[in-house]
């Protein structure tokens, strides 16, 4: 006697595949950051930074949205953050933020358990970045063009960038400039300058630099400069406010003079890298650059820095004010340039 199989087959009803989408879409929904101000509304996306006592919400319907820190109710998030209040000198770890009463919010801590804290007492939150994590990739490159025609013809052209790639331990910085001034027929500067460094991260501070740059000048007496360097450096902070590293290095130099001559000396040099945020990532505040000082007496001291501010138009857009400084005293050659610069630029 042959056996007849019966097959069932399912069929999910369309009520129950709503309801499966919704709870899907809800799932997503309680991993974005929520922000609820004191007028009722309530804001979903990621909380990225608070600070000058602006709130900002990255979200995927209007950019960046900055808020007033007084008009928040309370907020929650699931995710790791690093919050400042008055009376802790560090950041403290806080591994999640819930809704409390108004004007407050609900703390999970490793290092003093839970609580309720005012918002009022939050000086500063800020996104924490490990040391491995997926390619991340920012910079910036800014100009200023002065063209005029008068009683006096002026050309004038300041073009630098900067960027910095980096995946897992590595880090690979590149930054670079031209600058040329004209004036009635005669070029009074006209220089170029490129420079690759590479960091080799031991923790989120420590690192090791390998540095290589290249200065060529059309003007003035020292015409060339070839550096290669390696030694140690401490990264302070690098997060949503901005990034401040010390580098100390041994450099290889190479000096060319305009009349022919050389020169080539070990030399030790400390690096900068210093960069702010305040009011709410509108104004960034830099300075980079190097100074160094030859181990014999090619020269007394060598230094190269930028001092600006740059203003966000909008997110990718800035203005920006510089002054550029390059000096090298004693040496067999002369060389001392200060620019000024204001001018338009791009952020990434």
């Amino acid at each position: 006697m042959k056996r007849i199989r019966i097959y069932r087959y399912t069929c999910f009803s369309p009520r129950l595949i709503v309801s499966l989408i919704l709870l899907s879409g809800t799932s997503e929904l309680t991993l974005a950051d929520t922000v609820w101000l004191k007028n009722g509304d309530r804001l979903t996306g990621t909380i990225k930074l608070l600070d000058s006592k602006k709130l900002l919400l990255q979200t995927d319907y209007g950019g960046s949205i900055s808020l007033l820190w007084d008009k928040v109710a309370t907020l929650q998030r699931d995710q790791p953050i690093l919050v400042q209040r008055s009376e802790y000198a560090d950041d403290l770890e806080v591994n999640s933020l819930k809704p409390a009463g108004r004007g407050q919010v609900f703390i999970e801590t490793n290092a003093l358990g839970s609580q309720t804290v005012p918002l009022a007492s939050i000086s500063q939150i800020v996104e924490p970045h490990p040391v491995l994590r997926d390619f991340n990739w920012k910079g910036n490159l800014d100009a200023a063009l002065d063209y005029r025609r008068a009683d006096t013809n002026t050309a004038d052209y300041d073009i630098d960038f900067k960027t910095q790639a980096r995946h897992g331990l590595w880090r690979h910085n590149v930054q670079g400039g031209y600058n040329r001034k004209k004036q009635d027929g005669e070029v009074s500067t006209h220089n170029w300058s490129l420079q690759y460094a590479l960091d080799r991260f031991f923790s989120d501070k420590f690192f090791w630099q390998g540095r290589l740059s290249y200065d060529r000048d059309l003007i003035e007496d020292i015409s060339r400069q070839r550096n290669l360097g390696v030694g140690p450096g401490y990264q302070f902070w690098d997060n949503e406010l901005g990034a401040f590293s010390l580098t100390a290095l041994l450099d290889r130099a190479d000096y060319e003079y305009r009349d022919g001559n050389k020169d080539s000396f070990y030399s030790a040099s400390m690096k900068w890298d210093y960069n702010r945020y305040i009011y709410g990532q509108t104004v960034q505040l830099f300075s980079t650059g190097e100074l160094g000082r030859p181990l014999d007496n090619t020269a007394d001291f060598n230094l190269d820095a930028d001092v600006g501010l740059r203003y966000k138009v909008t997110s990718w857009a800035s203005l920006n004010l510089k002054v550029s400084k390059q000096m090298v005293s004693g040496a067999q050659g002369s060389l001392n340039e200060t620019d000024y610069s204001a001018g338009m630029g791009v952020i990434w």
